[in-house]
């Protein structure tokens, strides 16, 4: 540990309020929208999680970096949040099949981690005021500059960000000689969702998030997916395309978070900003076709239009999130199309909702 890197740091919000805290060990400033993440394991998970792209994190568990990183917890190729704030960081960790501590892992992908922040105090601000725009900074003499800058940066709703997180050129996922093959929109997607469909005889191509219905029909899957992601689903426009044709077509597709909002708007519903979102690993879910509750880890700051979903024709909801009541899932009456708003293949604990990945392999088996 560097002591002597230690310095002042401190959070500042759109609406002006500072909260104070110390560096990790870089200097430097950040900044994004600020949301918190109620898990108290799964940081490495969540910092390398695309939909996070954009984003300050502020972690509510007390401790930070007390188990260390392991390169199979990585959701992605690098670090996706735009900073991290926390209440104790750990410099040295106590996990035997550790790889390395949290502090490398930072410094290694050029990220702003800053500690000592009153996170309890920070977080019921956030809850009571909302999401919003903020800086994390070393620069502590030069907050009016800061300000400024701030009132800059875009803001979440409207912002297109599936485009910083996408792959660039199609890949392969999997054994070439599954028994299914399956074409995936890549809008912010998780590695444990591919493992997943792997691991259920599935053989993945992922895709560009701006990739055409053409592109994704050459490679002749039995079934497709589109992906978790950052940002307002709203401006996915071409994702929205490719959904509409998928379900024109009746072909077998399935959604999860950003690919579940594109699948609304493609059937028409609207989205919208929530207040501080779902972040968290024990969010209770309602499955309304069975009656059975799910424990489910979630991550979104839009949502759909609950009432708009309950009028639509041919669209039924299947899962309501019971703390909001907010939409948790949709399934289409009359096509082979059903999503969610939460990660079934986190199960950080329970496995309460892994399912559905089987689910949809069934869809694929009855066309």
């Amino acid at each position: 540990m560097k002591y002597n890197k230690r310095d002042k740091a401190i959070v500042l919000l759109a609406d002006g309020t500072i909260f104070h805290g110390k560096s990790i060990g870089k200097k430097g400033t950040a900044f994004g929208e600020v949301c918190f993440n109620t898990g108290t394991t799964g940081y490495q998970e969540i910092f390398t999680d695309p939909s996070y792209f954009g984003q300050l994190m502020v972690t509510t568990n007390a401790h930070i970096g007390n188990y260390g990183t392991h390169e199979d917890e990585m959701e992605s190729d690098s670090i996706k949040i735009s900073g991290l704030i926390c209440k104790n960081f750990s410099f040295n960790y106590s996990r035997p099949s550790g790889e390395g501590n949290l502090e490398d892992f930072f410094e290694k992908y050029n990220v702003l981690a800053i500690s000592d922040v009153d996170t309890r105090a920070l977080v019921a601000y956030i809850r009571d005021n909302g999401a919003m725009n903020a800086v994390i900074t070393t620069e502590v003499d030069k907050i009016e500059e800061l300000k400024k800058q701030l009132a800059k940066v875009p803001n979440m709703e409207g912002l297109e960000l599936a485009s910083k997180v996408s792959t660039k050129e199609p890949y392969f996922y999997g054994n070439e000689n599954a028994k299914y093959k399956i074409a995936a929109l890549d809008i912010g997607v998780k590695k444990n969702i591919l493992r997943n469909l792997a691991k259920r005889d599935a053989y993945i191509k992922v895709f560009p998030y701006n990739a055409k219905f053409e592109e994704l029909e050459a490679f002749k899957p039995d079934g497709y997916f589109l992906s978790n992601g950052p940002g307002d689903p709203e401006p996915l426009v071409e994702a929205q395309s490719v959904a509409k044709e998928i379900i024109n077509r009746n072909l077998p597709l399935f959604g999860i978070c950003l690919g579940h909002q594109v699948i609304a708007l493609a059937n028409g519903i609207s989205t919208y900003k929530m207040h501080h979102g779902h972040r968290g690993i024990n969010h209770p879910v309602k499955n309304m076709l069975t009656g059975k509750g799910e424990i489910t880890s979630q991550n979104h700051g839009f949502a759909i239009n609950r009432e708009e979903t309950e009028k639509h024709p041919d669209v039924e909801i299947t899962h309501v999130h019971l703390n909001d009541h907010t939409v948790a899932g949709i399934r289409m009456k009359s096509k082979n199309c059903f999503s969610v708003q939460y990660h079934p293949e986190a199960s950080p604990g329970p496995h309460d909702s892994s399912y559905l990945f089987d689910q949809f392999i069934e869809n694929i088996q009855k066309t």
